[in-house]
């Protein structure tokens, strides 16, 4: 009996039963308030091993690298070759916390390590060392990390991953702003901050997202409207609160859901009110997106919305939204509705997912979010440069997380957002917990894939605890470390400028890096990065020498 280690870095992923290539894995630098994460493949002939971690650095968490079922892994038809495989079956993608005895599965098992800093690391070299043991038998294996005396610059670009709070709801069994709805959602915007999420899906109506024409889904509307004798009356208490909860988790921008329904902008989204006494829906599928009704409902309520954001401070931290991916043969259902959000909210910024350059070109809206495979024409041509991904975006090698694809076109995606200063990324699916158009709720540890509808990992990145908490993917700690390596690179800017920071970030590169081109190659990210690093404290050491 023998116990077997191998070191690895976060971008491996080690797939069930397939055989573990000897790595040569020994370390990395990091800046002194960033979070890292390295991996351990324990292979032995053992049930169960012991766990301990020796390191003068006090703040290293370890997790059990879990597989979960994926029974649509990928489109064939419309994906490119840059995946793991393309086959069904089972993927790593869950972290669990790891206690001391860790039991193996089919005699092996992978750690996860993330050294999570809650204060400033102490600059030097410092050694980690892995102690597995099992009876009287033990190996270790060692790695050094190189803590660098500088802190990495704050995130200015905005990051929105929806938040699904309906889907909590229906998870743990809560009613809609009970004292356990807010402590949950606490819990899991919290994680959503610390993973980069800056801004938040806001539910002022209950969005009308993912739906199919005719349904709806459970009602979170923060705003509590009030109807007597045909007079419109609104309280923003609700609102107040989860801007505050949301404040004190980190969170500074506020997306408002949308104003009309998705793909067309067609209709009025679901909208409850107290008329005369009685709780009714009084928009919805029913309601025409033209109505002069709702529209008389939009001018008032948004002469009181925007005394509201204007009274709190947050005009410009506020995003409005129209509809969500309309396509061209939509634009005349759309024109309609955005210029009458454009009139109601003048001067505030107005954004909407959609990848035909069109709608901008005839300014329908002043902050287009095209998805990364349709980026091109929105290039150099927008005052604002967003992009967003989902389960369509699977082709041209574009950056993407869903289960079958390497982690490295994962965190890729941090390189891209730097080269091409974008100020703005949205992913719909932090929590979505339904299959497609929310028809019924799924089991996430179960169904992966929202009933064989979109690729898995495409839908949600946390896992429900019974606790209330949320428990991570490894495709959300390797996603934050794209925003990470983002976040040097405008460190190596503000010490020896943009040049500089680009230079480096492309040396040795045949084709300049874009959304399409760049190396398909673990060893590339990671030697990248540390060339960043190495070119930030040589930075350093030439301003302190002045």
């Amino acid at each position: 009996m023998a116990i077997h280690l191998v070191l690895l870095s976060s971008l491996e992923k080690i797939m069930r039963n397939e055989p573990i290539t000897e790595s040569n894995f020994t370390g990395f630098s990091m800046l002194n308030n960033e979070r890292k994460s390295f991996q351990l493949h324990i292979s032995s002939d053992c049930d169960k091993v012991s766990l301990e971690i020796q390191s003068d650095l006090s703040c290293i968490t370890p997790y059990t690298v879990e597989y979960l079922p994926s029974e649509y892994a990928i489109n064939e038809k419309t994906a490119d070759d840059y995946v793991i495989r393309s086959k069904d079956g089972y993927y790593p993608d869950l972290l669990l916390p790891a206690s001391e005895t860790i039991k193996l599965e089919n005699g092996s098992k992978t750690l996860w390590f993330e050294i999570n800093p809650t204060q400033k690391l102490e600059a030097g070299i410092h050694k980690i060392e892995i102690i597995i043991s099992s009876d009287n038998m033990k190996s270790s294996a060692s790695l050094e990390v190189e803590v660098i005396n500088c802190p990495l610059e704050k995130q200015s670009l905005i990051f929105t991953n929806w938040f699904h709070s309906d889907c909590l709801m229906q998870e743990y069994g809560f009613e809609a702003f009970s004292d356990e709805y807010w402590r949950v959602v606490k819990n899991y915007i919290s994680v959503a901050r610390e993973h980069g999420m800056n801004c938040i899906l806001t539910p002022l109506f209950t969005p009308s997202l993912d739906i199919a024409i005719g349904g709806e889904r459970p009602t979170v509307q923060l705003i509590d409207v009030k109807v007597t004798e045909g007079k419109y009356s609104f309280d923003f208490g609700k609102l107040k609160k989860w801007i505050s909860i949301a404040q004190n988790c980190g969170i500074e921008y506020f997306e408002m859901s949308h104003l009309f329904t998705q793909w067309g902008a067609k209709f009025a989204p679901k909208i409850m009110a107290d008329v005369d006494g009685e709780n009714k829906k009084i928009f919805g599928w029913h309601t025409r997106a033209y109505s002069k009704k709702y529209k008389k409902f939009l001018t008032e309520f948004s002469s009181e919305l925007k005394s509201v954001i204007e009274e709190l401070g947050l005009k410009d931290k506020t995003l409005i939204h129209v509809s969500d991916e309309p396509n061209l043969s939509q634009i005349f259902s759309y024109r309609i509705a955005a210029n009458i959000i454009k009139k109601l909210f003048s001067g505030y910024k107005i954004i909407d997912a959609l990848s035909n350059y069109g709608f901008y070109k005839y300014k329908l809206v002043n902050t287009p979010i095209p998805a990364n495979n349709h980026i091109e024409p929105f290039i150099n041509n927008v005052p604002e440069l967003w992009t967003y991904y989902c389960c369509a975006q699977d082709n041209r090698y574009v950056s993407n997380r869903f289960f079958s694809i390497p982690s490295q076109r994962n965190r890729v995606l941090g390189y891209q957002l730097y080269k091409y200063n974008v100020k703005g990324f949205l992913h719909w699916g932090y929590n979505f917990w339904n299959t497609q158009y929310s028809k019924k709720k799924i089991n996430p540890y179960e169904i992966t894939d929202a009933g064989k509808a979109f690729q898995s990992g495409d839908s949600y990145v946390v896992y429900p605890k019974k606790d209330g908490t949320p428990l991570c993917s490894l495709r959300l700690k390797v996603f934050y470390d794209g925003f990470q390596d983002m976040m040097a690179l405008k460190t190596l800017e503000k010490l020896a400028g943009r040049e500089k920071a680009l230079a480096v970030l492309e040396k040795g590169l045949e084709k300049k890096l874009t959304f399409f081109e760049y190396p398909h190659s673990n060893e590339w990210q990671l030697e990248s990065r540390e060339r960043i690093n190495m070119e930030i404290k040589s930075s350093l050491k030439t301003q302190n020498n002045k």
